[in-house]
């Protein structure tokens, strides 16, 4: 099973945007984004709020408009 630090990887990547760019999109300043994703301390709540800032939702993974899940 991924780690939700690969699946925000993989997501980014699918989406093309960095990081940084997400960490700014929903409030985080980069250094605290790369501390939670390192240690998977991310809230239900911050979850959700990445899978937005990508175009997606989130429900135990990341899901977009095509149909693509991570």
């Amino acid at each position: 099973m991924m780690t939700i630090e690969q699946k925000i990887n993989m997501a980014l990547a699918f989406k093309g945007m960095s990081q940084a760019a997400l960490a700014r999109a929903i409030g985080q300043t980069s250094s605290n984004f790369n501390q939670k994703l390192k240690r998977a301390t991310f809230t239900q709540e911050e979850l959700e709020q990445i899978a937005i800032a990508l175009g997606g939702i989130y429900t135990f993974g990341f899901e977009f408009p095509d149909g693509t899940k991570i």
